[in-house]
């Protein structure tokens, strides 16, 4: 299969407005090709330090510049964070993610406890993934020598939309984090949002910046706009299930070995949308009843979801279906 890196906006633009059974059946070819066996992983996540970011993302309830801050919640320490890691890792969860609500790592305490809680999960025998805002060189290298399978680093939006959801850090600036996760060798997710009061053309442009890297971010989250009361965004009306799916399948197309994730928003999706994005070419789900701060369908309901749509689910301690991830 032949990746590229070329993809021009007007491509990307026809795929998303192709008669959706076309984009599904052009997805398909890809993600069977991909895919093969309809291995489904499971991550699960976890907020450790929540609220006060200095940040002023439209969307999050984490800011400090919003009412809805949840700042006052205590950081938490390495020990319970792994017996959550341990729990996750039992119900099936593959990966472990860890959030922290910051502007950029902070050095001395706080970062030694990251460096052992990444420690701590990979021990573990699960995948562990960090999201803490931007990091330095030295950073991502001591990340890196922990054992760090993954940083996440969302891009959002398009470049032209991106200013209208955040002001305090730069498209750029984010670039440069994702540049820095590279050279340390540890590999990328990153993706973005839609549902933000973005255009057609901004998700074409948001594709386009993603499926420019090379490589190619190993994971790509796809998620929808969760309205908080207290944000800018909380009167912005939810997306249709329908345009969750064609960015999923056009992810699918543009990366063929990426993990496409399906993220926040899930909630809101029923049962045979959640199930098309999986036809479409999800290969990931967040597993579990919380996505940072926002609520998540039940481990039950999703093994429910995954038996219904007859996906199989990587376990702990087994290969990956294919190269690359």
């Amino acid at each position: 299969m032949t990746l590229r890196h070329d993809w021009s906006r007007q491509e990307i633009q026809a795929l998303l407005d192709l008669p959706l059974m076309d984009l599904l059946w052009q997805a398909q070819g890809v993600h069977r090709s991909a895919n093969p066996g309809y291995h489904v992983q499971l991550a699960s996540l976890l907020s450790v330090k929540t609220g006060g970011c200095e940040e002023d993302c439209a969307y999050c309830p984490q800011s400090m510049h919003h009412p809805s801050d949840l700042e006052g919640r205590q950081p938490l320490a390495v020990a319970p964070v792994l017996e959550r890691a341990r729990q996750a890792r039992d119900a099936g969860a593959h990966r472990f993610c860890m959030g922290w609500a910051w502007r950029e790592i902070r050095d001395g305490a706080p970062f030694e406890a990251m460096l052992a809680m990444v420690r701590g999960v990979r021990e573990l025998g699960l995948e562990a993934c960090v999201t803490a805002g931007m990091l330095t060189g030295g950073q991502a290298a001591r990340l890196a020598e922990a054992g760090l399978t993954a940083y996440n680093h969302n891009l959002d939006t398009s470049p032209e939309h991106y200013g209208r959801i955040i002001s305090t850090r730069t498209y750029q600036e984010r670039l440069d984090t994702l540049a820095r996760v590279r050279s340390a060798g540890i590999d990328l997710c990153c993706g973005g949002i839609i549902g933000l009061g973005e255009g057609p053309e901004d998700r074409a442009g948001l594709l386009q910046v993603l499926a420019g890297l090379d490589p190619h971010p190993e994971s790509v989250p796809i998620n929808a706009l969760v309205a908080v009361e207290g944000t800018p965004l909380e009167e912005q009306p939810a997306i249709d299930p329908l345009e969750l799916v064609r960015m999923v399948a056009t992810a699918r197309i543009l990366m063929p070995h990426s993990r496409v994730r399906l993220s926040a928003g899930r909630e809101q999706l029923g049962r045979e949308a959640q199930i098309l994005c999986l036809l479409a070419g999800a290969d990931s789900i967040f597993y579990g009843d919380t996505l940072l701060t926002t609520s998540n369908p039940a481990v039950s309901s999703d093994r429910e979801l995954l038996r219904a749509a007859g996906v199989r689910v990587h376990l702990e301690g087994q290969p990956l279906a294919a190269a690359g991830r």
